[in-house]
């Protein structure tokens, strides 16, 4: 009877504890266009570093019709998060890095994979001419390092695959598809704001 009355309590004990802990689910999330890491991992209520490891990407560079693992962390009770210590972040970044987000104004410009004695191969390898809906800018690597997740004003969330022997200091050049579209860019100054 003791015995019994010990395995009910146990398991009485396990389950009040466990009704305060996020759950997770696991599902599979079938990359659009536009889409973007941050993006999806605030549709499943998950981290971008957790997406990444959970699919072995290497980078933040997704394509649409690829298919991502993804775990959902269920929302803790209103008991658990109000005994939290950790005050909400209001600090809008698509990393998990620690170093904040900076932000600055830039020269910009545009180009395409299709300009004379151009490739449409970037400096990071990204082919742009397979690839034309990526958002991708050209920088300074002395003032942006290559690979850093970027939002540009009036462009949005892109990543710093490419160089230009004109792009020095702050100045960007960011990627547009077509020609006359690149041109209707013209020369902008614009804010940029640092991810990672």
């Amino acid at each position: 009877m003791k015995n019994m009355f010990l395995t009910l309590t146990l398991t009485i004990i396990l389950l009040v504890s466990g009704a305060n802990e996020s759950f997770a689910s696991s599902s599979t999330y079938k990359v659009k266009k536009g889409d973007t890491l941050y993006k999806i991992s605030q549709m499943h209520n998950t981290t971008v570093a957790k997406l990444k490891s959970l699919n072995n990407l290497k980078s933040d560079m997704i394509f649409p019709n690829q298919k991502l693992s993804v775990v959902s962390i269920a929302k803790k009770s209103k008991k658990t998060a109000a005994t939290s210590k950790k005050p909400a972040s209001k600090t809008i970044s698509r990393s998990t890095s620690t170093n904040g987000v900076k932000e600055f104004t830039v020269s910009a410009t545009a180009y395409t994979a299709y300009c004379n004695g151009c490739t449409g191969i970037t400096k990071t390898g990204i082919n742009l001419r397979e690839n034309s809906e990526l958002k991708v800018i050209a920088v300074d690597p002395n003032v942006i390092k290559l690979g850093t997740k970027v939002h540009v004003e009036g462009y949005g969330y892109a990543i710093a695959g490419d160089t230009g022997g004109s792009i020095k200091g702050n100045k960007i050049d960011v990627f547009i598809p077509t020609k006359s579209d690149a041109y209707k860019w013209g020369r902008k100054n614009v804010k940029i704001t640092i991810m990672d």
